[in-house]
């Protein structure tokens, strides 16, 4: 299956692609999980935040969302990381998150990462190299432990 990835800043997203993004996100998060959540928060289209893609013959199999950081000491912050069901198993979760990285060591190098892991994905994200910190929290129902990557961490 060939992938092309694209990093696209909100405004830069055509309707189609933003709508594709969107309902893999529903699909999974909300339908596939049955975490009944509001996904669009308003956070998609605003300011310097930025969307990762993974696409196949124009369709999105996997996505990231990435946060621009508010201010010079706090952090970019890595979300709504999700691969579409047809995708699993070809190791998209991995290549989704290492261009998700890429984007943000580009436009913010000097700023941390942050994400809020699903608890059970906590080895995942620790090859990539964040750091858990504080308590698993609950965040819609599931078991979610903040993590943090980046230059300024020790």
């Amino acid at each position: 299956m060939e992938i092309e990835w694209r990093d696209y800043a909100h405004h830069e997203l055509d309707t189609t692609t933003l709508y594709s993004m969107l309902a893999l996100r529903s699909q999974v998060f909300v339908v596939e999980q049955q975490c009944p959540y509001l996904d669009l928060d308003g956070l998609d289209l605003l300011g310097d935040n930025r969307h990762v893609l993974a696409l196949h013959q124009q369709r999105v199999l996997a996505c990231a969302r990435i946060l621009a950081p508010a201010d010079a000491q706090s952090p970019v912050a890595i979300g709504r990381v999700v691969v579409s069901d047809e995708a699993r198993g070809l190791r998209l979760g991995v290549a989704l998150m290492q261009q998700a990285l890429s984007s943000c060591e580009h436009y913010w190098p000097e700023h941390q990462q942050y994400l809020s892991a699903q608890a059970h994905l906590q080895g995942f994200y620790q090859q990539l190299g964040f750091t858990p910190y504080g308590d698993v929290y609950s965040e819609d129902g599931i078991p979610h432990i903040s993590m943090q990557r980046g230059p300024s961490h020790a």
